[in-house]
């Protein structure tokens, strides 16, 4: 537990101030506020390349008490930039030797927290006024330096982050059958098991891979994957899926893949008063009538008006709670995607049919490539 267990402070841009105490590090930090409603999984939650750059709020009041392990993440490190929570624990209730108190976690990772919030009343807050930056500070630092700080925070419209969780460089993971190129914008983990447990060879590319690398691959398909910020700035990575796109590459989306798939269609993206966060958001596949609960994390959507005048585009899913675009798929050709998080980690596994769909098309165009040759 932290020596310093006097005074945190959380101030919003909007000027709403909460005082709590520290956990984690002990230390300043800024980003855009957000929060998860999960009532598990948040090792997976805090290491999910989607999050960088974010503070997160977690609904569930008691965090930290079945602790962490070197198991339950989804990147190698926690990429949000800070925490905060109403009932920080300090002890866990499950055995084993890998596992360690969430705090020592944050402290390896240097994350910033603030704990003893009043979280039903800051989330109604963010629900109410929208999506905002904001700065926890466990140092001894006045209002108005936090302010001079948090005024010099970016924006999260137009903030390109990919670059900042993409590899850095080419590695491949499993020997199946099927080739896969993953284009890794802030690609999770589990992304990559559910494809390797589908007798794929995965080959992860960083996220400004040129269409020459990639066709020099000789892919069955084409992974586009999760990651952070604003889509738009990735000008470069919308142009490279334009060209997978017309050379009819079979290509599977998830969120920020999703949203530069339509992007390169011509359609776009718009900033959410509030993003999806949470393992219980229900989506709608319109193809098929059926219903599943899905695990989201966005702040980001694709414009639905886009797509329904869009005879190129066909929309598949929708969110059922505020019916914006959660899928789509592009007419005549081999390419779908969905807003959402179908390998889950956390949350239900209703969409992993979605990885089971990617893989049919991959092998019956691979057979049908065989075939001609």
């Amino acid at each position: 537990m932290n020596s310093n267990e006097n005074k945190a402070t959380l101030l919003l841009s909007d000027g709403t101030i909460f005082y709590g105490k520290p956990c984690g590090k002990i230390g300043t930090t800024t980003g855009e506020i957000a929060f998860n409603t999960g009532m598990t999984g948040y090792q997976e939650i805090f290491t999910d390349p989607s999050y960088y750059g974010q503070l997160l709020t977690m609904a569930n009041s008691h965090i930290g008490n079945y602790g962490t392990n070197e198991l339950e993440i989804e990147s190698n490190n926690a990429q949000i930039n800070g925490l905060i929570v109403k009932k920080f624990a300090h002890h866990f209730s499950r055995y084993g030797d890998q596992n360690q108190l969430l705090n020592n976690f944050l402290l390896k990772d240097n994350i910033v927290g603030i704990k003893d919030i009043d979280t039903r009343e800051l989330i109604r807050h963010i629900r109410e006024n929208g999506a905002q930056n904001a700065i926890i500070s466990s140092e001894n630092k006045s209002i108005d330096d936090l302010k001079k700080i948090l005024k010099d925070a970016p924006n999260m419209k137009g903030l390109e982050l990919a670059s900042k969780v993409s590899t850095k460089s080419i590695y491949e993971v499993g020997t199946g059958d099927l080739k896969i190129a993953l284009i890794d914008f802030g690609v999770k983990k589990n992304i990559i098991r559910c494809l390797k447990e589908r007798n794929c060879t995965v080959k992860v590319f960083p996220y400004n891979v040129s269409f020459k690398e990639i066709s020099e691959y000789q892919p069955n398909g084409i992974m586009l994957s999760n990651g952070p910020g604003d889509p738009e700035p990735l000008k470069d990575s919308i142009e490279l899926v334009k060209q997978l796109v017309e050379e009819n590459f079979p290509i599977f989306g998830i969120c920020l893949g999703h949203q530069i798939l339509a992007l390169s269609q011509g359609l776009s993206t718009e900033k959410m008063y509030n993003g999806h966060r949470g393992i219980n958001h229900p989506v709608k596949n319109l193809l098929t009538n059926k219903c599943e609960v899905t695990s989201q994390n966005h702040g980001f959507v694709v414009k639905r008006e886009d797509v329904e005048k869009n005879k190129n585009i066909t929309l598949t899913h929708v969110h059922l709670n505020d019916h914006t675009v959660a899928g789509i798929s592009i007419n005549g050709k081999k390419a779908f995607s969905v807003q959402y998080h179908p390998e889950s980690s956390p949350g239900p596994n209703d969409s992993r049919y979605l990885f089971d769909q990617f893989i049919e098309i991959v092998s019956e165009t691979k057979l049908e490539i065989q075939k001609v040759l």
